[in-house]
């Protein structure tokens, strides 16, 4: 019998399984890797080696107005290292520079002050301005331009009124972006709903270059270069995390150099050769990406790739904070996945509603895939009538799917979804 700890929330659960059934346990590389730096350090010396600009306090010199874009609260983004570093960083080239940190929400909630301390810590709280994007509100907003999909694209006014433009962000794969990190603080970080929900129609995220690890081609993609160039992002600080959230490798620089380095480092790591399985068995890694099933479809889709024909995939979310967003609840739960899909699949572009891409793509996954939904706090009936099969343990969601698939059925573990590129 093998132990394998699955990441959920803060902790782990422990999934049992017989050696017999066991096709493979697949881990990103970058969960060994050990910085021979400290986090500060890592951060430091990207800094002070930018990719393709000059350094961040020279371009500080004689700006006034500087804004710095950040994550929000279902990001694991190391702010409490990063941030002070980068803040003073621009004060060492302008000491009376007017600093205002925007947070990138994109469509989710506000990010509340508790969450702000626990993210930045007390000093920047108490004395740094904090800005949190709505992209509900929009007077915030101004329209700059088309995209190259032609979506209109409206951004925080903040970022348009300033004088130099820097963000922050980590890089791993992204299901439908190809990597995060780099232009996606600006798009959807900081865009009005519209601009983002027509950068997530169903049009876009159904491209068959609109997935993990695939930058060339990919129209999701374009769209958020294009709408970081355009509001003239400056300079970026993007770092690479190990399992424990911890910084092993930071990029800081251009906005599309910087970026792609740290997407090849993390593609050198990440990057698995695909092992199929009857069931496979995944998380969203824990804490913050698994506090809602509107984040969860990330490592579902990893497990897609690794899922045979009818295969189950088991999903360990704790989903504390819910189901994650209003429009997506109501649309996950509005038929079944035949229903939705028909339904997304008639709206055009720039009528997206929000939060759509989410039902999109579970319902195309449910379409081959029975999906198992490990949760303790989200309400199980509500799991049902999302056409997922709600569990309260790896292991019990285990016994389901092997009453489905049969007691031989092999069994791929990937403990942390999120991490890993499974490639063919």
């Amino acid at each position: 019998m093998k132990t394998i700890p699955i990441p959920y929330y803060r902790s782990t659960l422990d999934l049992h399984v017989e050696e017999q059934n066991l096709a493979a346990v697949i881990t990103a590389k970058m969960h060994g890797v050990r910085a021979e730096k400290s986090e500060q350090e890592l951060v430091r010396d990207a800094l002070a080696h930018p990719i393709g600009t000059k350094s961040l306090r020279e371009l500080a010199k004689g700006k006034q107005k500087v804004v710095v874009v950040t994550s929000d609260h279902t990001r694991a983004v190391p702010s409490k290292i990063t941030l002070p570093i980068l803040l003073a960083e621009i004060r060492s080239g302008n000491p009376a520079a007017e600093i205002t940190i925007l947070i990138a929400t994109g469509l989710h909630r506000a990010t509340t002050e508790e969450e702000q301390r626990k993210m930045f810590g007390d000093e920047i709280v108490d004395h740094e301005k904090i800005v949190v994007n709505d992209a509900f509100r929009p007077e915030d907003f101004v329209f700059v331009q088309k995209l190259p999909s032609g979506a209109d694209f409206h951004v925080n006014r903040l970022a348009t009124e300033c004088d130099l433009l820097v963000t922050e962000g980590f890089i791993e794969p992204h299901f439908f972006a190809g990597f995060s990190g780099g232009r996606k603080s600006i798009l959807p970080g900081i865009c009005s709903q519209e601009t983002v929900n027509e950068n997530h129609s169903f049009q876009a995220i159904a491209s068959p270059y609109a997935k993990a690890g695939v930058l060339s081609h990919n129209p999701i993609h374009e769209d958020m270069v294009c709408a970081a160039r355009a509001v003239n992002v400056r300079f970026i600080l993007n770092v690479a995390l190990d399992g424990n959230k911890k910084i092993i490798s930071a990029f800081a620089g251009d906005l599309e150099q910087a970026h792609e380095k740290g997407c090849d480092f993390i593609r050198s790591l990440s990057q698995c050769p695909v092992v199929t399985g009857d069931i496979v068995v995944t998380s969203n890694g824990g804490y913050p990406l698994d506090q809602n099933l509107y984040q969860a479809p990330k490592a579902v889709a990893t497990a897609e790739a690794c899922a045979g024909e009818d295969g189950v995939i088991i999903m360990c979310a704790s989903c504390v904070d819910g189901m994650g967003g209003t429009h997506f609840e109501k649309l996950i739960l509005s038929g079944t996945v035949d229903e939705i899909e028909k339904r997304l699949s008639a709206i055009p572009p720039k009528e997206t509603i929000p939060e759509q891409w989410c039902a999109q793509i579970y319902s195309r996954i449910l379409k081959k895939h029975k999906i198992i939904l490990v949760t303790t706090y989200l309400d199980h009936d509500l799991v049902r009538r999302a056409n997922m099969i709600p569990a309260s343990s790896p292991d019990e969601a285990l016994a389901m799917a092997y009453e489905i698939k049969g007691k031989d059925a092999k069994v791929v573990v990937i403990p942390d979804g999120v991490s890993v590129l499974a490639v063919k």
